[in-house]
């Protein structure tokens, strides 16, 4: 049963058309890790599941503590690349301390740690991979981009 929540409707759009599988467009000023002349912060960060060789190269352009757009690139099995795309869904325009928090909420979702609906309602379509916390070997495929985004965006306030 589990298995079958997990390969839903969603999951399947968003891996067989995801809106976010490509290069970040960001006009050729702008290209540098930080640019005085755009005032956009382009951040990319590679993350890698070597359980399943899963991998994913984000990229966020972020302007003013706001998520600005968000883009990846990689491979990997429906789910990680499903929840990587709808991650980035979910983050677009988001601050980037609203972000951190969808994380922390994500990956206690599937990991079963949180189950309360109504605080869950804030990952909107993500909500699709609650079930994923039945299929221990999955959640790392999971979380790959989640973790990818908390680390990216924890290096980001270190450097700060």
């Amino acid at each position: 049963m589990a298995l079958n929540n997990i390969y839903n409707e969603i999951l399947m759009e968003h891996n067989t058309h995801p809106d976010h599988k490509h290069k970040l467009s960001v006009s050729s000023d702008c290209k540098t890790a930080i640019n005085p002349n755009c005032g956009d912060e382009v951040l990319v960060k590679k993350g890698i599941n070597p359980s399943c060789g899963d991998e994913i190269v984000l990229e966020l352009n972020i302007e003013d503590d706001i998520i600005k757009d968000a883009a990846f690139n990689g491979q990997g099995c429906a789910i990680s690349q499903a929840s990587t795309d709808i991650m980035a869904d979910l983050i677009i325009g988001k601050k980037i301390d609203e972000a951190v928090e969808l994380t922390d909420l994500f990956i206690k979702m599937v990991r079963g740690e949180e189950k309360d609906e109504e605080k869950l309602e804030q990952l909107d379509e993500a909500m699709a991979l609650k079930d994923i916390a039945h299929m221990p070997a999955r959640v790392k495929c999971a979380v790959l981009a989640w973790h990818t985004l908390n680390e990216m965006l924890k290096e980001k306030k270190t450097a700060e």
